[in-house]
Order: C-alpha cells, then structure tokens, then sequence
C-alpha cells in the first residue's frame, strides 16, 4: 500500500524551527522511523514551501496512491486552492497537524482543507503522522 507523506511550508525545519511547539526532531529523521514502524506501508515523503507545487503533487499521485498523510502547515487556513484539489482526487487525505491549532492563534481554528478530507488528526506532536497511518491500515 503506498502511502504519501505531503509536508507544507517551514516543515522542512522541523527541528530547528520553534522547537517548543514543533519539537527537536527533524522529519528526515522521523520519516526514517515511520518507515520502521510501519514496513508493511510503502512510504513516499515529499515537502515544499510552494503552494503550487503541492496541489501538482496531489495531482500527481491522487489517483494511484492509497492514502495521503497531508500536513499543509499555514496554507491549512488559508488555501481554498488545496482544499479544492483535495476534493478532485479520489485517494484519501488525512489532514495532520503537530501542534493543538486550536489552542494556537485564532487564525488556526479554521481548517481550508478538512472538509475534504477523510479525517483531521492534530495536537499529538510527530505521534499526529502515525496516528494517521494506522487509520489507512485499518
């Protein structure tokens, strides 16, 4: 079964960025440990800042991949676009946050992409990744 992992904007400095909130661990080093703890998964991980380039990549693999771990970081409350591009493909998206956003910034509280989406799974840190994992396995 093959699974993307989709990372948006500033995820690619996870473990430098904000480690308060976002932890010390960067996701080159967790995707690694997802591989490991779920080998039955064919994992594919991609990140970018761009919003264009991610809705290509929904595109891309929208229709053959499995599921679709999708953290869209900022562009969550922002994107109509993604939320839109979500609801055009048939594969499944999990939306995961690291962090609680509803115990964030007001902005936060609202979610472009969930409408969309199979499920929402946020505020359990990296754990947020595995948790949607397992539902695709289930």
């Amino acid at each position: 079964m093959k699974i993307l992992i989709l990372n948006g904007p500033n995820l690619n400095l996870l473990g430098k960025r904000e480690p308060s909130i976002y932890g010390n661990t960067s996701f080159d080093v967790y995707f690694e440990q997802l591989k490991d703890k779920f080998p039955t998964l064919e994992l594919v991980y991609f990140q970018s800042n761009s919003e264009g380039i991610l809705i290509d990549k929904l595109h891309e693999v929208g229709f053959s991949y499995a599921g679709i771990v999708f953290n869209a970081g900022a562009y969550t409350h922002t994107s109509i676009a993604l939320g839109d591009a979500i609801a055009s493909i048939t594969t499944p998206v999990i939306e995961v946050h690291i962090s609680n956003t509803h115990a964030r910034e007001s902005f936060r509280k609202e979610s472009k992409l969930a409408a969309a989406c199979r499920g929402v799974i946020l505020g359990f840190g990296l754990k947020s990744y595995e948790l949607a994992l397992s539902a695709f396995q289930d």
